[in-house]
């Protein structure tokens, strides 16, 4: 049953989101601000909410599905006849431990005493990496990140891989920029604070978090930015257990993989040596007593979301409201919702797709996906930049190139994992050991060609390189993404966007990397590659331009993949949107009047709709490779050809000295 003692759950319907003309502001001219134009009037009704660091259609979308999934989560979590390991009793049991408020008081910290004291028993580091292994198996962080995905060079079989890790600030930046000093003094005030809440003296907590501090500013000395982190060949070293083992003998590589139950593998790849380097030199230099330190911060770190609310409160007071500006924290419904959905996906995913993905949904995307697939292949094959040598490989890539729309073929099967409602922690550590797991025993399988990398509800997409796929979650195909209620213009320009956006992806300055097979080769002429990097330096210097805040400028080196494919979106959505009209010229009419051009344009500008806190715009910057929603929302539209016939002005065109030259 339903726990009795859980905190009422607001009854609050949210706004769905939509496109809407009256979203615009009139008074602005849309050739001299068309961002502000296209969502004027949204911006000034529509702030931050005070649970929230932004607000955009995104988020709207996300908080449509959070209703949607809270009333699936309500009934499965009150459901007392779903038979036991089934996707109901599974999310409902969970959700259940994350609602009951008074049980998280009562546990105090005993979910996580054997952690702590696993932790407080090391005698050398030598029993560091041991530690360290039962600890990522259960899904703690800590120094170093391990995972299994395809192989990017034989993207046939999964491979292990260690890349860079152990911070606990966004990135690296925020240890070493002078900008980010006084987040580094609060930092460590709260690190302290939360190991007094673990029952260190005052003093003792103080020096710990110097401690913690201390060793994860060493860490992201030798941390790769991360731009140089999208350099796809760059991180790529495959290292086999013998040299793992001679070149960074602290870590017993070993040991370390038999006990995390990696399947037996010749080798591993590494991502930054650099750092591994460095991990090899603090283990053995390091102070002991220093490493528990850090390793308690990592498990504490780790637990706050899931203890009682202390902790939680804690945790939120610097990890969201100082380094997000977020001025309160989401209801708790919401935050359960968002632990299911990303420990047991898949199953509260089935249940949202039975509720609520109409198979009309996805016949209606199949065949937008289809325009876009015509319009770019007949782009390859015309491209004037490109030899003839190149283009038959990118065609022979795209000739295998998928779509994924909707939900998987197969829901992974959750029912091995032991959940108890009266045990939120336990149960978040108990899901985690599983993917840990699954993800270990699969080292040197073959690939799942039908496994997805988001949940079904997710209100996003993606193009995954080693599949050489594009990948669309029920989530996303709703309004103001996808509404087959509204006309050609605006699905074009929003959904039709994102689809051609993805595509882009695959031929992006990472994406064009992989081969038809999707292994990381490189597969181009010299002077093909030289011409895409010249075209691609244009949209380096435009986003460069830009200013986030005033003396914050768009890092455009690191949002150039995403910035490649939303210039391309807008162009391959805009070129299909014609084609369409010209085989049924009845659809050339003003709509709210409109004409489909104008609408196209706003309703991609719309779907960037963006109101955001200043610490998150900081913070974006610095992390994120896609650039903020003004810079979306409206660069790709106004540097496009078709923008000045659709709002032309009384001088004719504008000159862009500074337009870049097209890529696809």
């Amino acid at each position: 049953m339903a726990n009795p003692a859980a905190p009422r759950m607001s009854s609050r319907v949210p706004e769905r989101p939509r496109f809407s003309t009256e979203y615009l502001d009139p008074s602005v001219d849309p050739r001299a601000d068309f961002y502000r134009y296209a969502n004027g009037n949204w911006l000034r009704t529509h702030p931050v909410p005070e649970d929230k660091a932004e607000w955009g259609a995104f988020r709207e979308l996300q908080d449509w599905n959070f209703h949607l999934l809270r009333q699936i989560l309500e009934e499965a979590a009150s459901d007392g006849e779903a038979s036991p390991g089934s996707p109901r009793r599974l999310v409902g049991d969970l959700f259940a431990s994350a609602m009951d408020v008074d049980q998280l008081e009562a546990r105090g910290l005993s979910s996580l005493t054997p952690w702590l004291g696993r932790i407080d028993e090391l005698r050398s580091n030598e029993e560091i990496p041991g530690c360290l292994a039962e600890l990522h198996r259960v899904g703690f962080p800590g120094l170093f990140g391990v995972y299994s995905e395809a192989d990017k060079k034989d993207s046939a079989h999964y491979a292990l891989y260690l890349s860079q890790g152990g911070l606990s600030l966004p990135d690296r930046e925020y240890y070493l920029s002078d900008s980010f000093g006084e987040v580094r003094q609060k930092y460590r005030a709260h690190v302290a604070r939360m190991l007094a809440l673990a029952g260190f003296p005052e003093a003792r907590a103080t020096t710990g978090a110097s401690t913690v501090l201390a060793l994860e500013s060493q860490l992201a000395k030798v941390s790769r930015s991360r731009t140089d982190l999208r350099d796809e060949e760059k991180n790529y070293h495959p290292f086999s257990l013998d040299r793992l083992e001679a070149e960074y003998p602290p870590h017993h590589w070993v040991r370390y993989l038999s006990r995390i139950e990696a399947a037996p593998s010749s080798y591993a790849v590494v991502g930054q040596p650099e750092f591994f380097a460095e991990t090899t030199r603090l283990l053995s230099e390091a102070p002991l007593e220093e490493w528990k330190d850090y390793l308690r911060w990592q498990v504490l770190h780790a637990s706050a979301p899931y203890l009682h609310r202390a902790f939680e409160e804690e945790n939120f007071a610097f990890f969201h409201r100082t380094l997000l500006g977020q001025v309160e924290p989401e209801p708790r419904w919401q935050r359960a919702t968002r632990v299911v959905d990303g420990l047991l996906g898949e199953a509260l995913g089935q249940l949202y797709v039975e509720r609520h993905f109409p198979a009309e949904a996805s016949r209606r995307m199949a065949v937008l996906v289809e325009d876009l697939r015509e319009v770019f292949r007949e782009r390859l094959r015309r491209l004037p930049w490109m030899t003839p040598e190149t283009r038959e490989k990118a065609l022979a890539k795209f000739a295998r190139f998928r779509v994924k729309i909707g939900h998987p073929s197969h829901y992974r099967d959750y029912s091995p994992i032991r959940l108890d409602r009266e045990d939120y922690l336990g149960n978040v550590l108990r899901a985690s050991q599983f993917e840990v797991l699954r993800q270990s025993h699969r080292v040197g399988a073959p690939v799942d060609r039908e496994e997805w990398g988001m949940s079904p509800p997710t209100v996003d997409a993606y193009f995954n390189p080693s599949e050489n796929e594009i990948v669309f979650p029920a989530g996303i195909l709703q309004p103001p993404f996808f509404d087959p209620g509204l006309d050609d213009a605006v699905n074009y320009g929003a959904i039709g966007v994102v689809i051609g956006h993805e595509i882009t992806h695959g031929y992006d300055d990472q994406g064009r990397r992989y081969d038809a097979e999707g292994n990381l080769r490189d597969w181009w002429t010299p002077r093909d590659a030289e011409e895409f990097q010249r075209r691609a330096a244009g949209l380096v210097r435009l986003y460069s331009s830009q200013q986030a805040l005033p003396g914050l400028p768009v890092n455009g080196e690191l949002t150039l993949g995403e910035n490649i494919a939303d210039f391309g979106g807008v162009s391959l959505a805009f070129e299909a949107l014609q084609r369409r009209l010209d085989a049924d010229p009845s659809r050339r009419q003003a709509l709210d009047g409109l004409l489909p051009e104008q609408r196209f344009f706003l309703a991609y500008s719309q779907i960037w709709r963006q109101s955001i806190r200043e610490p998150e715009i900081r913070r974006r910057v610095a992390i994120d490779p896609h650039a903020l929603g003004r810079f979306r929302g409206s660069l790709p539209a106004v540097y496009h050809p078709g923008f000045d016939k659709a709002f032309p002005g009384p001088s004719g065109s504008p000159s862009r000295a500074d337009a870049p030259e097209p890529l696809w």
